[in-house]
């Protein structure tokens, strides 16, 4: 991701609120010394400067702006993203709740008018070939058809910056089979219909799903099920919050697993994550808003 990201050879300006922790301060360092970014951090200066100084960080790189308080922040970035004085938004040290009443505020945020507000990951995973996409991670808990098709395709968009030009989209559930027993097998016979007739494009989609059929080619042969993503998915669909958010934790925990990812569903990529989050992971966010950034 970071290697597509540089070859393309353009920085993204980030407006960070409340950046004055050392995970934010780091993360973005890397991206502004590796040559993707630009930094606007919004905050105490004073706390930003001493942060930086003790963790051998150049504050000279960033633009610093004063702001009073965690809901300053919030608005601030998301002025300067209205404004197009900032291509993303960053969430630092500031409450999730205040962050996104900024970027959802009717008057002058960024959600798109009727727009769904999804969360899509991109996952290095060992023990899988390639990326793998997933969502919704962190917005909705149980997804509506419409809602569901939003996903897919904020999913598929995200995947075609990649270079995947037709991603293989498995619509994730207990077993292979639409029964009225697990309700949302029904939306996924319709996605189906709508991929199957150009309504939702430039995917392959097969549904429902279980892991193996998705992910492993071995066991779609094992079972002899004739499905088009053919155990090489390149994007998961859950059906509910409660199996998504479990399920990429797990691959945080016992699978090694990296991963990054952004609310979609605004005008400008918006990068939400959990105030202890590692360097790394915001590093690797900030990359991916990068790439979704670009023209």
């Amino acid at each position: 991701m970071v290697e597509k990201v540089l070859s393309l050879k353009r920085k993204q300006r980030i407006a960070v609120a409340w950046a004055q922790d050392s995970n934010t301060i780091g993360a973005v360092y890397k991206a502004v010394i590796d040559g993707f970014a630009e930094a606007v951090m919004i905050g105490d200066p004073s706390a930003i400067k001493k942060v930086s100084t003790e963790h051998n960080i150049d504050h000279s790189l960033f633009t610093i702006v004063s702001a009073d308080n965690e809901a300053d922040a919030a608005a601030e970035a998301v002025r300067l993203a209205v404004s197009d004085k900032a291509d993303i938004v960053m969430k630092g040290l500031v409450g999730t709740d205040k962050f996104l009443k900024a970027v959802m505020d009717k008057e002058i945020g960024l959600l798109i008018p009727g727009a769904t507000l999804a969360y899509v990951g991109a996952v290095e995973i060992p023990a899988y070939h390639k990326l793998l996409f997933l969502t919704d991670l962190a917005v909705i808990p149980f997804p509506d058809l419409i809602q569901k098709v939003a996903m897919a395709e904020y999913a598929i968009e995200m995947a075609r910056k990649f270079g995947i030009e037709k991603p293989r989209i498995a619509l994730i559930g207990a077993s292979e089979k639409v029964s009225r027993h697990f309700p949302n097998t029904a939306d996924y016979a319709e996605m189906c219909n709508m991929s199957g007739d150009g309504r939702i494009k430039d995917c392959i989609m097969d549904g429902p799903l279980d892991l193996f059929l998705a992910c492993d080619r071995k066991s779609v042969l094992i079972k002899g099920v004739d499905t088009p993503v053919d155990g090489d998915a390149d994007i998961l669909l859950f059906p509910s919050l409660e199996s998504s958010n479990p399920f990429y934790k797990a691959l945080m925990l016992f699978a090694k697993g990296e991963i990054a990812g952004l609310i979609r569903g605004t005008r400008k990529p918006v990068i939400v994550m959990s105030r202890s989050e590692s360097e790394k992971s915001k590093y690797y966010c900030i990359a991916l808003s990068c790439l979704m950034a670009q023209a």
